[in-house]
């Protein structure tokens, strides 16, 4: 029998607000995929719209949970970071990555949104953010994480000839990049995506209405269906495809945004070969 293949999610976990490890846990599992959490903190809430942050920071968990992974000949398929609260954690992140390098090395470079840096994020810790990326093999950015990738003044609309530029000049340090949230000037929202065999783009259906959580849906669905083995193109329109009708179950329920997205009801489409959306070269 061929071994389930793992990922080491490196992320941290929130105990209310749908978001990082309780989003990935669920979502990459549903994909028959087993997921190995390296939890970088714990926080009774996510930070967004809670109040003051309970939180207990696990960052001396990460290398010691390295150490017996490898004492262990544990493999992974994939090692996959996200949200990073300091410096430590992304050398952490540099070992783990060093440690496996035939696993897929997955990025979610996790640094703002809306044109706007989160508060916890130094210029400094952003600085070491694109080291990280430039050993992965694969990146998920907004617009905005693209913008500070690239030392780019972030824009609201982007024109196409522009969107094809940030992808390529991302793909000369990172093998494979998706770009997440494209608006055009003609209104059409668009997730993009790039590597050695071409440029693709999706198209979403915009929904007026933010949600945290909603990046993590995206990459932990684009990770499973990479280690699927779907090309790019087919992965981000699985992506794209699941993250929208979780945003649109959750928009019907009339749910406080704060709370997260309502993916669980829907989580068995993930089991549907057929289900995508449309994808198309850029």
């Amino acid at each position: 029998m061929k071994n389930q293949k793992k990922v080491a999610a490196i992320h941290d976990m929130s105990g209310f607000g749908r978001c990082s490890l309780t989003v990935i846990l669920p979502v990459i599992s549903a994909m028959g995929i087993q997921v190995c959490p390296v939890p970088t903190a714990v926080m009774a809430t996510h930070t967004g719209g809670f109040g003051d942050v309970v939180m207990k920071d696990l960052s001396e968990l990460i290398p010691v949970s390295l150490k017996k992974y490898k004492e262990l000949k544990i493999d992974f398929d994939a090692v996959y970071s996200g949200f990073l609260a300091s410096e430590t954690q992304i050398d952490h992140c540099l070992d783990f990555f060093g440690s496996y390098p035939d696993a897929l090395k997955v990025v979610d470079p996790v640094m703002g949104d809306h044109g706007r840096v989160y508060s916890t994020y130094t210029e400094e810790l952003c600085k070491r953010m694109g080291e990280l990326t430039d050993v992965a093999d694969l990146i998920t950015p907004n617009v905005t994480e693209a913008a500070i990738l690239l030392g780019e003044k972030y824009t609201q609309f982007m024109e196409k000839d522009t969107a094809r530029n940030w992808l390529k000049r991302l793909r000369e340090r990172t093998p494979t990049v998706v770009i997440t949230g494209v608006h055009l000037p003609d209104g059409d929202v668009i997730n993009i995506c790039a590597d050695k065999n071409g440029q693709w783009a999706v198209k979403c259906e915009y929904v007026p209405e933010s949600y945290p959580g909603t990046g993590d849906l995206f990459a932990s669905v684009l990770t499973g269906s990479l280690l699927k083995g779907c090309e790019l193109g087919e992965a981000a329109g699985r992506a794209t495809a699941f993250t929208e009708a979780a945003i649109t179950a959750t928009f019907e329920k009339k749910t406080e945004p704060r709370n997260g997205v309502a993916f669980e009801e829907i989580l068995p489409l993930l089991t549907q070969n057929n289900f995508s959306r449309e994808f198309k070269r850029f």
